[in-house]
């Protein structure tokens, strides 16, 4: 696995790599998603750090807590991260992504086309 930046806590990083896993359906609904303690193992973190990430997408009911077998794609669960996604995106990064474009004084349409100018 990539190593963290510093730019963002742990378990943050960690939850954006769940995640992708959900998103890109490595992982799909109703499926075992690896352990706590073999991330954190794997990645040489605490296990609180990990259960930190995963207990963030338990709140968004993406993720589901099994007593005794582990955690778990929620069914629906790719759809609630993906609509979650976007709307952090859209609300969040693409302002910023957006004034500074303008700032740079680029072309939307011609970034959008894969053109530099």
């Amino acid at each position: 696995m990539t190593p963290f930046n510093e730019t963002q806590p742990i378990f943050v990083q960690i939850r954006q790599r769940i995640a992708a896993m959900i998103l890109s359906e490595a992982a799909k609904e109703g499926e075992a998603l690896p352990s706590v303690r073999s991330i954190a193992a794997d990645l040489s973190v605490n296990p609180l750090t990990v259960t930190r990430a995963y207990e963030s997408l338990v709140n968004l009911g993406v993720v589901e807590s099994r007593r005794g077998m582990g955690m778990f794609v929620a069914t629906g669960g790719r759809d609630k991260l993906l609509a979650h996604e976007r709307e952090t995106f859209l609300s969040e990064e693409w302002p910023r992504i957006r004034t500074q474009i303008e700032a740079l004084g680029l072309n939307i349409e011609s970034l959008l086309k894969g053109e530099q100018k």
